[in-house]
């Protein structure tokens, strides 16, 4: 369903390129005629995946190369139409997901009848349930104050449209629901043999060793001011820890470092080393990483870590909470990636977009696995941090008290979906959570803003 959008777009600016060519004969003082919106495809630049990545996905997702292409061009359309549905939506909104060998149809799920016409209009399928889900992230919520270890994770499963609590002991589900007073109508309870664990002893996917002992992966180059570092898991490190690089040459220091509650962290790296815009591919090869638009439930994803190299699989749930030994995390994503000690840290990555952190998860690279990546922006707007990316500097930007050209709208700064600004006079809201960046302004990227 989701190929009209790609058709659409196509159409724009096939028609777009008409009137370009027909402008020899217009008079002098004839108007230019105004370019067509970017497409989310164009904005991702799903068209420029690495062959590395293309090859992954062929490999762990039954793939052929054009189905992967076509795959990681239709997710960025799919987020684009759930996001701007979201907000439209508003409390009624229930979920949203992509299905098929090619992501090519994008369900949205609304708890109100009336809605659902204005889904289909979108080229999405419409599903009416009967749970919002602010409504299941509530009672998610009151869940994690109360889990323990024998009721390691719990999510909302849109496609479901339930909470999902899973159990290692026999009961254990059940006891959380009664002392919390959550509606056992509402909870789909999963038996599992095995408790995610922070995956530590373990780069974006090269190795780095704290105190010169246990080994992590580096997730995402950044900066800060003129300072290089790279993001990667709480759990690593405190903030004082030292670091060496995969060639065990002195490379920095940990200056922030929240787990549990979340797990995130920043390295801050010594002048030898220099933050780039890539993730280490398979074989060793660069992947360029061009932002950090977090894709939507179903969309693929791959993982580069220092132990097992590169791996892809689907995301499943997003805003999952997971209780570890050393406590609870939330708001971190469910994946089908798999993953192993020493690759805590490390990337993941839809198309050319980054998406977060390795956590932890259970399982390996031999039998199969489930994972969980902090998502990036959080890291990013909590420390201050830029993420480093090919094809395009934010800047410095101005200096302090000067005002930003054309409105509010800055780059460098991350902004959460929801989030308004003012750019050329006009006023836009964000509909996908994203870190702002030069070429990125609201009226040139529909997919990431909506005029309001």
């Amino acid at each position: 369903m989701l190929k009209r959008h790609a058709r659409a777009a196509c159409t724009a600016l096939a028609a777009a390129g008409l009137l370009l060519a027909g402008t020899s004969g217009a008079t002098a003082d004839s108007a230019p005629p105004a370019p067509a919106p970017a497409s989310a495809a164009t904005t991702l630049r799903t068209a420029d995946a690495p062959p590395e990545l293309l090859a992954a996905m062929q490999r762990d997702l039954g793939l052929t190369r054009t189905q992967a292409k076509a795959r990681l061009a239709h997710e960025a359309e799919a987020g684009a139409t759930a996001a701007r549905l979201r907000a439209r939506l508003g409390a009624a909104f229930a979920g949203a997901w992509v299905d098929g060998a090619d992501a090519s149809t994008l369900t949205v799920a609304t708890t109100q009848a009336a809605d659902t016409a204005a889904i289909r209009a979108t080229g999405a399928r419409a599903q009416l349930v009967t749970r919002a889900l602010a409504d299941l992230d509530g009672a998610r919520a009151a869940l994690d104050r109360a889990a323990g270890p024998t009721t390691p994770v719990r999510y909302v499963d849109p496609r479901s449209n339930t909470l999902v609590v899973e159990e290692t002991e026999a009961g254990a589900a059940a006891a959380l629901l009664a002392a919390t007073g959550t509606d056992a109508a509402l909870v789909t309870v999963v038996r599992t043999a095995e408790a995610p664990r922070p995956l530590h002893d373990l780069r974006g996917g090269d190795a780095y060793y704290m105190n010169g002992s246990g080994r992590c992966s580096v997730g995402f180059p950044v900066t800060k001011g003129t300072t290089h570092g790279f993001a990667t898991a709480g759990h690593c490190g405190r903030a004082g820890t030292t670091t060496t690089g995969f060639n065990r040459v002195a490379q920095g220091t940990f200056q922030a470092s929240v787990f549990p509650g979340n797990d995130m962290a920043w390295v801050a790296a010594n002048a030898q080393w220099t933050a780039t815009p890539y993730v280490k591919g398979s074989g060793g090869a660069n992947v360029q990483v061009t932002g950090s638009v977090l894709q939507p439930v179903g969309a693929s994803v791959c993982r580069s870590g220092s132990t097992t190299g590169w791996h892809c699989g689907t995301i499943q749930q997003h805003n999952t909470s997971v209780t570890y030994p050393e406590g609870t995390i939330s708001g971190v994503t469910r994946t089908t990636v798999c993953a192993e000690p020493g690759d805590s840290g490390g990337s993941y990555i839809s198309g050319s977009q980054a998406q977060g952190v390795t956590s932890g998860g259970s399982g390996n690279c031999s039998s199969g696995g489930t994972t969980f990546f902090q998502p990036l922006n959080p890291i990013l707007s909590a420390y201050g941090l830029t993420l480093k990316v090919s094809g395009s500097d934010p800047g410095p930007g101005p200096g302090p008290g000067e005002p930003e050209p054309g409105g509010t709208w800055k780059a460098g700064t991350v902004y959460a979906a929801g989030a308004t600004v003012t750019h050329g006079g006009a006023t836009y809201r964000c509909v996908q959570g994203h870190q702002a960046q030069t070429g990125w302004e609201p009226p040139n990227v529909p997919a990431l803003w909506q005029r309001v």
